[in-house]
């Protein structure tokens, strides 16, 4: 029953996550639809809202939820308490705090609100790529990792990531303008 309920709770991840990376992508279109002439803006902006309900209470919240459940099933059938699953469980913990926010952005712009542009958008993006790493390394490594070295990987991750969004941005700018 075990693995059953862990292969489940590895499905659900893998659509919430599908869902976490594809929103942002949806609010940074939607933002960008913007700069449109009429009637493109609006056909754009109504079109990309739907699509954004339809992820958002389709896939991504079901998902979170069963996310959840299976999780806290797994664990409760696993018995132990690790130290690994402790720090799992703090990266979990931000990523629902993450998966808020963009419920929270997503919100705002049903309501026709954009606070942020497209490139704000795009750095929120990759947060889920962070916490994507972060958890996957903690539950296939676990005890073996040293946590010096983990911390100072995921560092570097973010660095690079953060990098490569500056470099893109160079990139996109110079092929608008050039």
């Amino acid at each position: 029953m075990y693995l059953y309920i862990k292969a489940l709770h590895v499905i659900f991840i893998v659509t919430w996550f599908a869902g976490l990376f594809y929103m942002p992508r949806l609010m940074v279109y939607n933002a960008e639809a913007g700069t449109q002439p009429e009637p493109a803006k609006t056909i754009l902006r109504n079109q990309y809202g739907i699509m954004m309900k339809r992820l958002w209470f389709g896939i991504t919240w079901p998902s979170a939820v069963l996310t959840l459940i299976l999780g806290l099933s797994t664990w409760h059938l696993l018995g132990a308490f690790p130290d690994w699953l402790k720090i799992k469980l703090l990266f979990v913990i931000g990523l629902f705090v993450y998966h808020g926010t963009l419920h929270a952005i997503a919100r705002q712009q049903w309501k026709g609100n954009f606070r942020y542009s497209g490139q704000q958008l795009r750095i929120w993006n990759e947060v889920a790529t962070i916490f994507l790493v972060a958890i996957v390394m903690l539950v296939v490594v676990k005890e073996n990792m040293s946590w010096v070295w983990g911390l100072l990987g995921l560092i570097l991750f973010v660095v690079v990531l953060m990098s490569a969004i500056k470099i893109y941005k160079l990139v996109r700018t110079k092929k608008q303008n050039g």
